[in-house]
């Protein structure tokens, strides 16, 4: 690998210069790309929603057991929450992204040091509720199938283990990516102190 040889001080300004515009334009591009990400993902949440809902439906149409009837409520309510879920979560990352370049543009250490404290405080909400908090809840509905035959307590707790599983799924692929996008913001932080 060549080295790169500065032939005067105005060279060495300039060459910080072109870095700093160049870290600008990667952290921007970073934060925009996890927000995109966040937008594609979200949907998801709604499309699981919506198949709970036609779930529901069905059982309310075609069901002709107690435990099929007994799945209406649960796979309706489950529906409805995780549809709600998508929607909020993809109006927030869609404003976030246009607050992102003007916070940005404002003052970008500042906004480096915000969407940090932001990353780690989700990265800690993760972990506490969607990687401990959902197992947990999920053993718990399983100990309750194993003493509770009633067909509405079953279809509950079985209903519930499947919507928190989507959420699993889903978050845990969140938590992978607000990781990466945290580490970028790390070395932008680490590059704007240099």
């Amino acid at each position: 690998m060549g080295s790169l040889r500065i032939r005067n001080r105005g060279d060495l300004e300039f060459l910080n210069e072109n870095h700093i515009i160049l870290l600008d334009m990667d952290i921007l591009k970073a934060a925009n790309d996890w927000g995109r990400a966040e937008l594609v993902s979200t949907p998801f949440f709604v499309l699981f929603g919506v198949a709970f809902l036609a779930a529901s439906i069905g059982f309310w149409q075609w069901g002709k057991t107690d435990l099929a009837k007994a799945y209406v409520i649960p796979t309706l309510v489950a529906g409805v929450m995780l549809a709600l879920i998508g929607l909020g979560l993809f109006f927030t990352n869609r404003s976030r992204i246009a607050q992102s370049e003007k916070a940005f543009k404002e003052d970008p250490g500042a906004f480096v040091a915000s969407e940090l404290e932001r990353t780690e405080a989700t990265l800690v909400e993760y972990k506490n509720v969607v990687f401990t908090g959902i197992p947990i809840i999920i053993t718990a509905c399983a100990v309750v199938l194993l003493f509770i035959n009633l067909p509405t307590w079953r279809a509950s707790m079985i209903t519930s283990i499947a919507m928190l599983a989507v959420i699993l799924l889903i978050d845990g692929l969140a938590d992978a990516r607000i990781d990466h996008y945290k580490q970028q913001l790390l070395y932008a932080q680490q590059e704007m102190e240099d």
